[in-house]
């Protein structure tokens, strides 16, 4: 599943994967078995199929660097104080020797059905908007409870499809906030959009990104990306058509990702 039009364009990335085994609703999640493969494997598995240079996993957990080594992954070991996942890659990137010019992508360690021509979309995207210090990915929502779910993030873009804000709450929203026009027939309007949880960095950035003060909006919504923003950074949104594979947050996500490589297997 290469993509070949990043070799083309001169354009390489690396793909890191950060991975720790504290969480609150599913203990040692990235080492959850799924068809005797780890998760944090099978998902560093579906990235090498990405058009990246390398796929990495950074972790603070010798048991995770462990599971990597029995399958051929590579992966860096970090400190286990940092304050948050973009902290722990920016060591990542200072480990691996990435120069500031480079391009990463952050794909998380509980995404074992990422899709590898998404990954590519993320960093060719950030190669081609040089205005941009970050990508990411969203696509459109089409359930109303989805809209109007806290846990699902939205977008709002511009007309470049530059983020112009990420948010919580049901975004954009009718002038009176009684009017969903999206369910309501009215096709002139486009679909909110969600926001997926894939990042590409410049690596000069995401080396300054977490000595930036938080901001209060960020705060607020407990949105990293929201910082950003604040700060002046652009975010360039890759909209995808297809909808993101099932991620694990709890057992029942867990479950269902298993049912689903049944599936594949058969």
């Amino acid at each position: 599943m290469k993509n070949w039009a990043c070799e083309r364009a001169g354009m390489s990335f690396t793909v890191l994967i950060p991975a720790r085994l504290a969480s609150t609703r599913l203990p040692n999640k990235p080492l959850a078995d799924l068809a005797n493969v780890p998760m944090v494997v099978r998902v560093a598995q579906r990235a090498a199929q990405s058009a990246a240079s390398q796929v990495v996993v950074a972790t603070d957990s010798q048991d995770i660097v462990a599971a990597c080594n029995a399958f051929g992954v590579t992966s860096v070991l970090t400190r286990t104080d940092h304050p948050s996942g973009s902290d722990r890659l920016a060591e990542a990137c200072r480990l691996l020797g990435l120069q500031s010019e480079q391009l990463v992508v952050n794909v998380q360690g509980d995404e074992p059905l990422i899709d590898p021509l998404l990954i590519n979309a993320v960093a060719e995207l950030l190669h081609s908007r040089p205005d941009c210090a970050m990508s990411t990915a969203a696509h459109a929502i089409e359930q109303l409870h989805e809209f109007v779910n806290p846990n699902v993030v939205k977008v709002v873009l511009d007309a470049r499809r530059t983020a112009l804000y990420f948010s919580r709450a049901p975004i954009p929203a009718a002038r009176d906030f009684s009017g969903l026009a999206w369910w309501h027939g009215d096709s002139a309007l486009p679909p909110p959009l969600r926001h997926v949880g894939i990042y590409g960095y410049r690596v000069g950035f995401l080396r300054e990104f977490p000595s930036l003060p938080q901001a209060p909006e960020e705060q607020l919504e407990s949105l990293e990306q929201l910082r950003a923003l604040w700060h002046g950074h652009r975010i360039a949104v890759h909209v995808t058509d297809r909808a993101p594979g099932q991620g694990v947050d709890t057992p029942e996500d867990l479950e269902r990702v298993r049912d689903l490589l049944k599936q594949e297997v058969l």
